[in-house]
């Protein structure tokens, strides 16, 4: 019984790095979608704005004609969104 217990408590100790990493993935693709959104349509501070209200970091941003590129840091992920401009 004290090793099926041992071992439960190591395999959640194991998890918790893998749970903390999908968290933050997940709230740098949110950021990276919220910045491109507001870069399309107010600009480069708008998108810097954005990701930091969203906990994150721009770490570029490129416009090209109607589109645009936003790459975003969360802790240790990064995740990369493009929005388009109406």
């Amino acid at each position: 019984m004290l090793a099926v217990l041992a071992l439960a408590i190591a395999v959640l100790v194991a998890l918790v790095p893998l749970a903390q990493g999908a968290i933050e993935r997940s709230r740098a693709q949110t950021a990276a979608d919220a910045a491109a959104l507001a870069g399309a349509a107010e600009g480069e501070d708008a998108a810097r704005e954005m990701a930091h209200a969203n906990g994150g970091t721009v770490i570029s941003w490129r416009a090209s004609g109607d589109d645009v590129w936003v790459q975003v840091r969360v802790g240790r992920a990064r995740a990369v969104a493009k929005a388009h401009r109406d």
